[in-house]
């Protein structure tokens, strides 16, 4: 479904990407690991477009991400963003419809709110929060939110960018779950960026590991433990002995 070919990004003389090559088949769960700056969200923002790479080739779906209707490329994606990002002046049945009542995608506003009630409910939510405000609502339940809205549109893909980020470890374990729960129910593919190892065992059928600008280890997540990669093993343990010099 996404493919990854070579591609390099520099901004000035920092090199991110180095030659990056990734291949996500169609409905599988991806998850790419590494340390803060190794290069994990700008690989995201280079398949969504935000970022051009320098050189190499993205494709969805066989299909160069850079060419054809920019507005129906986007509506084949959902998001959920660190932090939920969701926006404070919005109801919160609004931050969940927001695709739906603009653009390509915009319905009637009484549907949309029926739509995003659903998707609530789908994420554990009761309509009756549907009329609050972020500000209203814990961090988790922001978080549900968030991913409530990065589903109302009926994605193909969907990009969780450290989902679990500044939530307790049980909040975090149901987050993880309803991840995993959707992603198989609406049969997409999924992109995961995170450092929450306990993230990674719930939601990926596949690990990449993204060091020095490159794709150091990939594989299936039932081998990761295994593999024998250096790098990655130092990742998974978090020791400050290894490969990876820890910035001091």
């Amino acid at each position: 479904m996404i493919t990854l070919d070579n591609v390099h990004k520099s901004f000035g003389s920092n090199h991110v990407l180095r030659g990056v090559n990734l291949h996500v088949p169609r409905g599988s769960s991806m998850v790419i690991i590494g340390g803060s700056g190794t290069g994990k969200s700008v690989a995201l923002k280079c398949v969504l477009g935000l970022v051009t790479p320098d050189s190499g080739q993205i494709t969805v779906d066989g299909k160069p991400n850079d060419k054809g209707d920019r507005d129906a490329f986007l509506a084949r994606f959902g998001m959920l963003f660190q932090g939920a990002a969701l926006f404070d002046s919005l109801h919160v049945w609004e931050n969940v419809a927001f695709r739906l009542l603009r653009g390509t995608l915009k319905r009637p506003r009484a549907e949309a709110r029926e739509i995003a009630i659903e998707k609530l409910r789908r994420v554990g939510l009761k309509p009756d929060v549907a009329d609050r405000f972020p500000a209203e609502l814990s961090g988790g339940m922001q978080k549900r939110v968030g991913l409530a809205r990065a589903i109302a549109a009926d994605p193909e893909i969907i990009f969780f960018d450290e989902p679990t980020t500044g939530l307790d470890p049980i909040m975090s374990g149901v987050i993880n779950d309803l991840i995993r729960e959707i992603v198989v129910e609406m049969g997409a593919t999924a992109m995961t960026i995170t450092h929450d190892m306990s993230s990674v065992r719930a939601i990926a059928d596949s690990v990449a590991m993204l060091h020095d600008g490159v794709i150091q280890w990939t594989g299936p997540v039932a081998e990761m433990d295994a593999s024998g990669d250096p790098y990655l093993r130092q990742f998974i343990t978090g020791s400050a002995d290894g490969p990876i010099e820890a910035v001091r």
